[in-house]
């Protein structure tokens, strides 16, 4: 097999790519929320060619699927402004949330019924989330997040009766936030999560268990884990209703059982199997069959597939992994006999995928089929660069995790001698992650001879609750330490051009790059979309799920204010000197554009060469295909003309 020619030398970062722009959303769709009722797979995609309009979709295993609605409905609910868990399908029907309106509809998919969706809650300024269905007392279960108030909105369990005549009664109320309302089989029994200012779900989450009267009053209410410093994650009722949750406990994710003693571990790994739940409806595992747990479960940052079966000879389960071509997995969906999940890899984009129950437990890697693709490939697996882990030292005498991708296109080389200009990424959250899963977006970069370092910084999720909490208290310090060292860790190894270092990031992410020139001087340029400059306004201009976030990762506010200005670029604007654009949705509630119009005005009052590229429909992130082709084009221009890189 002949190899591919070189057939241009050219400076890195100016390499012309087969990955343009409009490639990164042309008939590219985001998968989430898999559900399987029997051998029935519903999940949504997100679509930026319809300006990013979430889709219905519905599909017999092994049949062609369809989308379920009119092109106008774009199913999403706005509860904690992050949203998840838009919907519920059942045999009998479809319960979702429209986005228009964030009403929730029945569809119904009786034979002879038509799909016309009818409201089943009133209108108002209200949102709703995360289903469950009561059969036998013809009600929705659901969260609700209620606006009609003073202050905050007030989050609830309530109870969505079935009959049509929007009567909505609340069950549950008091805490600050809930989340995962989940009825047993005999429906006598409702768990749910619940937790309070200051704590963020991933922080300190309650698992509450009530007993439920043919009536369905509650009675014997208690707590049976959880607390201000263990999270809980996905409490689920096994086929012969055992109740299963994941718990922080031990420093890691793992999965518990709930008995009369209390807790029992299920399995005991220095694995997480669990991540950070920003929003609702997230599934990392599931029941097949009367005995058998398909989970996902992540070490080192790579995620894989595992196999729980109880074991026949004493107490305890069996464990096993699964060999998949996947290492990132999220969203597991079951029914007694399919299971489902999304997975990628770093060569294939994520996509749906499908599996046998009768095949798990046969053979050590179960055939895999595609219900969907993400996208098409666009280019060779030999055009892709390949995430190379990478673990270096940093601040305190701590370790930092990552991955490096080297510059990588098949007709380009550079000139003898010469280094690739750096882009460290910056993760949102920033309990977040990142992962080696295929991502056009960062190979937009590699191909075009760009280097990058995808930072998983102090805080990050997947090494271990110590590792996520050594952020507390110091972000703005321990995650600029982290990205700093990641790049003159990488000048060091002569993989970087020193005088070519960029920062870039999203979200929480941004505040990251601000804080990170402005606080040190290694980088050259930089890109904020929608981030923080002033981590005062964050804390007195927010929405309710985030509005106390800063107090663990800052300190309490107003008591700590001056930790907040001492930490806040735009109150030490005089000391950032390098190129910035920033990139911003006018609608976003979470962080608002005065933020970045703040720090453009002061960079402009220096004169520092700066750029400020607006997006008048889109919010927090960007979901039509034109704001996400005209952001990714405008941040690579300004990075070539600051820089003197040409084309």
């Amino acid at each position: 097999m002949s190899k591919t020619k070189v057939s241009t030398t050219a400076q890195y970062g100016s390499w012309d790519s087969p990955i343009d722009a409009s490639a990164l959303t042309a008939n590219a769709v985001r998968l989430a929320e898999p559900q399987l009722h029997e051998d029935i797979a519903y999940w949504l995609e997100s679509r930026p060619d319809e300006g990013g309009r979430n889709v219905l979709m519905r599909q017999q295993l092994g049949r062609e699927p369809r989308e379920l609605l009119d092109a106008s409905i774009s199913v999403r609910t706005r509860t904690n402004e992050y949203g998840g868990g838009a919907y519920l399908a059942t045999a009998e029907a479809i319960y979702a949330v429209f986005d228009h309106d964030q009403r929730v509809y029945q569809i119904p998919l009786k034979q002879g019924h038509s799909l016309t969706p009818a409201p089943l809650t009133p209108k108002g300024d209200f949102c709703y989330a995360d289903f469950c269905l009561d059969v036998s007392r013809k009600r929705l279960i659901a969260v609700r997040e209620d606006h009609t108030g003073a202050g905050e909105p007030a989050n609830e369990i309530v109870a969505i009766d079935l009959s049509g005549n929007l009567a909505v009664e609340v069950l549950v109320t008091g805490a600050d936030f809930y989340s995962n309302p989940r009825l047993n089989n005999r429906a006598d029994k409702l768990c749910w999560l619940s937790w309070d200012h200051p704590n963020m779900p991933w922080d300190g989450t309650v698992l509450t268990l009530a007993e439920i009267s043919d009536s369905g009053e509650f009675k014997n209410q208690r707590k049976v884990a959880g607390g201000d410093n263990e999270s809980v994650f996905q409490p689920s009722w096994s086929p012969s209703d055992e109740l299963f949750f994941v718990s922080d406990r031990s420093n890691w994710w793992n999965l518990y059982r709930h008995s009369d003693r209390g807790a029992v571990c299920v399995l005991e790994m220095d694995a997480e199997f669990a991540t950070p739940q920003w929003v609702f409806g997230m599934s990392t595992y599931g029941f097949c069959g009367d005995d058998k747990i398909l989970c996902t479960f992540s070490q080192n940052g790579q995620w894989q597939l595992g196999l729980i079966t109880p074991k026949k000879t004493q107490k305890g389960y069996r464990f096993s992994a699964l060999k998949s071509p996947m290492t990132h997995i999220s969203d597991i969906a079951t029914s007694a006999d399919h299971l489902m999940f999304i997975g990628a890899n770093s060569t294939r984009a994520p996509a749906l995928h499908h599996l046998l129950a009768q095949s798990i437990g046969h053979c050590a890697a179960p055939p895999l089929a595609i219900v969907r693709r993400s996208q098409a490939d666009i280019v060779e697996p030999k055009d892709l660069a390949t995430p190379q882990p990478v673990s270096y030292p940093t601040g305190n005498g701590d370790t930092c995790h990552g991955f490096y991708y080297p510059p990588c296109n098949t007709t380009h080389q550079a000139p003898a001698g010469d280094l690739p200009p750096l882009i460290v990424m910056c993760h949102g959250g920033p309990t977040g992650a990142t992962s080696s899963a295929l991502n056009y977006k960062l190979q937009f970069w590699t191909s075009r001879g760009f280097a990058v370092l995808d930072v998983n910084y102090r805080g990050s999720t997947g090494y271990g609750r110590e590792y996520r909490d050594s952020l507390k208290n110091n972000w703005g310090v321990s995650d600029v330490q982290d990205v700093v060292a990641g790049a003159e860790y990488l000048v060091k190894q002569q993989l970087a051009h020193p005088e070519q270092l960029i920062i870039r990031g999203s979200s929480a992410g941004g505040y990251t790059v601000l804080a990170a020139l402005t606080f040190s001087d290694i980088f050259s340029a930089g890109a904020s979309l929608y981030g923080i400059g002033d981590l005062t306004a964050l804390a007195e201009d927010t929405h309710k799920f985030e509005s106390r976030y800063l107090d663990t990762l800052v300190g309490p506010y107003p008591e700590a204010k001056q930790t907040y200005l001492d930490r806040s670029p735009l109150e030490h604007i005089a000391q950032l000197n390098c190129p910035v654009i920033f990139l911003q949705g006018l609608q976003d509630k979470v962080v608002p554009p005065a933020q970045a119009e703040a720090m453009v005005a002061a960079l402009n009052s220096k004169g520092i060469a700066n750029e400020y590229v607006t997006f008048t429909n889109e919010g927090h992130g960007f979901r039509a295909a034109d704001s996400i082709q005209t952001a990714i084009n405008k941040e690579l221009a300004f990075y070539r003309r600051v820089l003197g890189l040409e084309a």
